[in-house]
């Protein structure tokens, strides 16, 4: 259960019998859906990771131009941003496996178009330039709006007991960076060494691979609504819910403005080509180096999982990350950029851990659809629209500036959330 100190209603007596129960890091992989679950979320990741490297190497190479960089992120997360909250009213209302597996679907034919554009077998990219890349990023960004929800809403029907929500979180979390840590290196290799062809086939297959896993997950119906309301009314609860409480708002706003400011991905093929003097592979890697940090701090956390003061400590983890893009874009050193970008995953690691926690605890099963979809717009588009406020600012006052400037404000950002969110500073988690 999630507390806040000042409102902790348990007994305390009651304390000790809980400190004394015996902690499985891997209660939650025992059950037979969830794995199915973690195998097709690694094969979705794996590929979008794949692509996200191979469309930004290949509209650069296309463009010269960094701010094309920033428009990727653009083109994905407005209609992400657009559709999410009806995308959450569906997620309550619709069978979630039903839109998970129609959504993947339509990303599977997003990826076998790049494929088709990549063959250039009518010459599209030839005469249009990367407005063709762009416009199926918007498509793929529709079914993500649609996707994020429904998956965020379906995992917890997979596990039933409330008390292994921290557990199935720090899997699927750690499932989801695995992937991003193999994913770009996957995609630069392969690209490298095989050609662009051969980085979209993989891409298609693995989207085919997570289809067929999520489709033998077992049928789970509906949570039982307790307060059953048309759409609109629908809709504005779930706002409501998110607004009035300063534990889940304080959390995403603090998530959204310090990926919004301090996120440097999207730069990263001008840092590979242009600053450190490097290839396709080593964006590769500089993709992957975050996932690395974040694999590693995601298991320590499934072994020791953070209870005292983790309103706190998630505080500092993300002024943590706001330090190493700063000193990540005064780099020279391309060992030295790995090791800030994977120092810049273990803190990410334990904030997205914590955040995602709490807001499953706190939030009904009948309207886990509907607060997703405002944490989808909050945190969810986050990357992508900071990869577009990167690439504007790049634009602006050049690369290294921009992604200095981004870490700074998510020092600002903290220090801010700091003073503000007295709850979110007394925040315990308690496993019991």
């Amino acid at each position: 259960m999630v507390v806040c100190r000042s409102f902790a209603f348990e007994n305390k007596r009651d304390r000790p019998m809980s400190s004394k129960r015996t902690h499985d890091p891997y209660a939650v992989l025992r059950i037979p859906d969830f794995r199915l679950y973690v195998s097709a979320r690694l094969c979705i990741t794996l590929a979008m990771q794949i692509q996200a490297v191979i469309v930004g190497w290949q509209i650069y190479d296309i463009t010269k131009d960094p701010l094309s960089l920033g428009l990727i992120g653009l083109a994905e997360a407005l209609p992400s941003i657009i559709v999410s909250l009806y995308a959450g009213y569906i997620a309550d209302v619709v069978e979630r496996k039903k839109i998970i597996v129609s959504v993947i679907s339509v990303l599977m034919l997003c990826s076998a178009v790049l494929l088709y554009f990549t063959l250039d077998i009518s010459q599209v990219l030839s005469t249009s330039g990367a407005w063709p890349i762009y416009g199926v990023i918007f498509v793929s960004g529709i079914a993500r709006g649609f996707m994020g929800p429904a998956v965020f809403s379906f995992m917890p029907q997979l596990v039933a007991n409330k008390a292994l929500y921290s557990n199935a979180i720090t899997w699927s979390t750690t499932t989801w960076q695995a992937a991003s840590l193999a994913g770009p290196a996957m995609g630069g290799l392969i690209y490298g060494f095989y050609g662009i062809t051969a980085a979209y086939v993989t891409d298609a297959t693995l989207v085919a691979l997570s289809l067929v896993a999520f489709s033998f997950i077992g049928n789970k119906p509906l949570p039982e609504n307790a307060d059953p309301q048309n759409m609109i009314d629908s809709l504005r609860s779930g706002i409501k819910f998110v607004f009035s409480n300063q534990i889940i708002l304080s959390a995403i706003s603090l998530d959204l403005f310090a990926v919004l400011f301090g996120g440097a991905v999207a730069l990263l093929p001008v840092f590979a080509s242009d600053i450190l003097d490097m290839g396709p592979q080593a964006l590769g890697f500089m993709r992957a180096a975050p996932a690395v940090g974040f694999v590693l701090m995601a298991i320590v956390m499934a072994y020791r999982p953070i209870s005292v003061n983790a309103g706190k400590k998630m505080l500092w983890c993300v002024a943590g990350f706001g330090v190493c893009i700063v000193l990540f874009g005064l780099s020279r050193n391309f060992w030295l950029s790995m090791g800030l970008l994977a120092l810049s995953g273990a803190f990410d690691s334990i904030s997205v851990i914590i955040r995602s926690t709490l807001i499953h605890t706190l939030t009904p099963e009948y309207m886990k659809g509907r607060v997703s979809s405002v944490n989808n717009i909050f945190v969810g588009s986050s990357n992508e629209i900071g990869a577009f406020e990167s690439g504007f600012t790049a634009r602006l006052m050049g690369t290294v500036p921009a992604v200095v400037f981004g870490g700074v404000m998510t020092l600002v950002v903290v220090g801010v959330t700091a003073f503000k969110a007295d709850k979110l500073r007394a925040l315990d988690l308690d496993p019991a």
